[in-house]
């Protein structure tokens, strides 16, 4: 893995290419951002770590108030524990023994220690009893929605399996859970929300949890949920770097006052030029996402064309073998995956610390 000195400067010579640098102060910017507003909205804040998987970064979200850290599977949790979290909720229903086995007996060996995960059937259910040892696991039953990804379909369905998880040993209600980020208007997100208010209302538990997604919908849900009596946990994750595309178009922060500002920006660069008009880049679909649109040339009049594994074929005129091209991303969820480690950089591009990563 490569090694950045402080104070290096990334276009004086020294550092490879292609490179993607994180901009400090938007990163700062950004978790100081999302601490204000759960704060000022009355919920506390559970940040996807699938994000970034960096213990820097994560740092900081802890260092700013964050309740725990939010993964997607039983390894992240591993890993979101070596990052010093003292509470990780896992966003799905947990069904690998492996996995269950290590939560297992981090709950045992550490009493202060809180481990969370969803549950949408009888059978995920049993798996995690199964599995548990001195300390129940805690679970979240959650609410899906037609079409959705995962979750009980019906209000009956979710009371079923709340009352099943209560009667079950080695398991032990917490709440409920939610995921409202695949909903296309602000109505049908209300709509959902005030479904999540009524299971909560009817599970009938000692200080219920109540966690939703966030990323795109987090006002809407700042204003339906403020009354909801349950601890909300907003489980956003690529609000801490932010990007120049996909989420840039769908921020809350588009209708409300405030700004998330990009923090992630990949310098590759002109390695051909064959053709009148067209460039070849030399950065590709392993150095920058493309999933959810592809990145964001910094200069004006550079139309990407098209990614390869290596490549990026963009239409310009003027460029020239050696040029450095500076590109925004669009999806942060799959740009950090592609780096081991990544500079910090100040506004003069001045290395000033480092972000691993663990995917």
């Amino acid at each position: 893995m490569p090694g950045y000195d402080h104070r290096q400067q990334v276009f004086a010579g020294g550092l490879d290419f292609p490179l993607m640098v994180v901009h400090r102060d938007a990163l700062e910017h950004n978790v100081a951002t999302m601490a204000a507003f759960v704060r000022d909205h009355g919920m506390e804040l559970a940040p996807h770590a699938k994000t970034h998987m960096s213990a820097e970064i994560a740092a900081r979200q802890l260092g700013a108030g964050a309740w725990g850290l939010t993964v997607a599977t039983p390894r992240q949790a591993r890993v979101a524990r070596g990052f010093g979290a003292g509470r990780i909720m896992v966003a799905n229903q947990v069904v690998d023994p492996a996995g269950l086995a290590w939560a297992a007996g981090e709950l045992e060996r550490d009493p202060g220690f809180e481990f969370l995960s969803f549950a949408d059937s009888r059978a995920g259910v049993d798996i995690l009893a199964r599995h548990a040892a001195s300390r129940p696991f805690r679970v979240l039953v959650e609410l899906g929605h037609e079409g959705g990804r995962a979750g009980c379909r019906s209000l009956d369905q979710l009371l079923d399996l709340a009352s099943y998880v209560q009667a079950a040993p080695g398991v032990e209600l917490a709440g409920v859970a939610g995921y409202e980020g695949a909903l296309k208007t602000a109505d049908d997100v209300r709509k959902y929300l005030h479904s999540l208010q009524d299971a909560v209302e009817h599970v009938r538990i000692k200080s219920p949890i109540l966690t939703v997604g966030g990323s795109q919908w987090f006002d809407v849900i700042g204003r339906e949920l403020v009354a909801t009596q349950a601890r909300i946990l907003l489980r956003s994750g690529a609000y801490v770097t932010h990007d120049d595309g996909y989420y840039r178009e769908r921020t809350p922060f588009n209708r409300i006052e405030g700004e998330l500002r990009p923090a992630l920006e990949v310098w590759a660069h002109v390695l051909s030029t064959p053709e009148p008009g067209l460039a070849i880049v030399g950065m590709g679909k392993r150095d920058a996402p493309y999933d959810e649109g592809l990145p964001i040339p910094r200069r004006d009049g550079v139309t990407i064309v098209k990614m390869q594994d290596q490549h990026t074929v963009v239409r310009a005129d003027g460029l020239k073998p050696g040029e450095l091209l500076g590109f925004g991303i669009s999806h942060p969820c799959t740009a950090f995956d592609k780096w081991r480690v990544l500079p910090l950089v100040d506004r003069d591009y001045r290395v000033v610390g480092t972000i691993s990563t663990n995917f």
